[in-house]
C-alpha cells in the first residue's frame, strides 16, 4: 500500500513538472520571438527595457494578487475553479492542435511571425535612438501577455496539487532552455517544435483539468494520483484519432445525375 502511494505521488509529481515546464516553454517562445523581432528591426535596448518592466510588473503582480489567493482559498473551491479554468484552456489548445495536425489548419510558425512583427515596426527605423517606443511596447506587451499565461499556469497547477515550488521551479527550467536557445538562434526560435509541444500541453493541460474538477467534486479516483496516467492516455488516443479522422481525404458522392448515366 505504501509503494502504491509512493508510486502515485512520483506520479504525479512528474507529470505535473512535465505540464507546467512544457506549458511555460510554448508561451515563452512566443514572448522571445516578438522581443528578438523587437530588438533586431528597431532597438535591442528599447526591447530589452520593455521585457525587465514586463517581468517587474509580473512579479509584482504575482507577490501581491495571485499566491494570497493561491493561499487562502479552500482548496477544494480551488481545484474545482482550476480544474474548469485547464479544462478549458486545455481543450482551446487540442482543439487547435487536432486541426492543425489534420491539415486544416495553418501550422504555428514563428518565421512568420517574427516577420510580421519586423514588417509592421518597419525595418527603416532609426537604431540609434536612444529610445523607441515601439519596440518597448511590442516587447512589454509580448512579455506581460503571455507572463501572465505563465503565472496563471504555475499558481493554478501548483497550488492545487500543494507543489507551488515545484511548479515555479519547472517554469523557471524553461525560462532558461528558452532563453538559452534564444541567445543560440539569435534571431527566432523556428527550430522549437512548438505544435507537437502544444499538442503534448494540450493532452495534459486537459487531463489536470478534469482530474482537479472531480477532485473538488469529491471523486475518488482509482489509484489516486496514478488515475492520471490513465486520463492522459485517454486524451491522447483521442487526439491521435481525432487528428487521423481528419487527415482522411473527403470522397465526393456522386450527384443523382451522375447515378443515371
Amino acid at each position: 500500500m505504501m509503494m502504491l502511494a509512493a508510486a502515485s505521488g512520483s506520479t504525479s509529481t512528474v507529470a505535473l513538472a512535465i505540464a507546467v515546464f512544457g506549458a511555460s516553454a510554448v508561451e515563452m517562445v512566443e514572448a522571445l520571438t516578438l522581443v528578438i523581432a523587437a530588438g533586431s528591426a528597431r532597438s535591442w535596448r528599447s526591447a530589452l527595457e520593455g521585457t525587465a518592466v514586463a517581468i517587474v510588473l509580473l512579479a509584482v503582480v504575482t507577490a501581491a494578487v495571485g499566491l494570497p489567493l493561491a493561499h487562502y482559498l479552500p482548496i477544494d473551491a480551488l481545484r474545482a475553479a482550476v480544474g474548469f479554468l485547464l479544462l478549458l484552456m486545455g481543450i482551446s489548445w487540442l482543439r487547435k492542435a487536432i486541426l492543425r495536425g489534420g491539415g486544416r489548419l495553418a501550422k504555428h510558425d514563428e518565421d512568420a511571425i517574427f516577420a510580421r512583427t519586423v514588417d509592421k515596426m518597419g525595418k527603416q527605423a532609426a537604431r540609434d535612438r536612444r529610445r523607441d517606443p515601439v519596440a518597448f511596447t511590442v516587447a512589454f506587451k509580448g512579455v506581460m501577455l503571455e507572463g501572465f499565461e505563465v503565472v496563471l499556469i504555475v499558481i493554478s497547477l501548483g497550488s492545487s496539487s500543494g507543489r507551488l515550488g515545484l511548479a515555479a521551479a519547472a517554469a523557471g527550467a524553461a525560462a532558461v532552455t528558452v532563453g538559452g536557445v534564444g541567445v543560440l538562434a539569435a534571431r527566432q526560435l523556428s527550430e522549437v517544435p512548438e505544435n507537437s509541444l502544444k499538442t503534448i500541453v494540450g493532452v495534459m493541460l486537459t487531463s489536470f483539468g478534469t482530474f482537479w474538477i472531480g477532485e473538488g467534486a469529491g471523486v475518488r479516483w482509482p489509484g489516486s494520483d496514478l488515475a492520471l496516467l490513465g486520463l492522459i492516455a485517454f486524451f491522447g488516443v483521442a487526439t491521435a484519432v481525432a487528428v487521423g479522422l481528419l487527415r482522411r481525404p473527403v470522397v465526393a458522392k456522386p450527384s443523382a445525375e451522375a447515378s443515371l448515366r
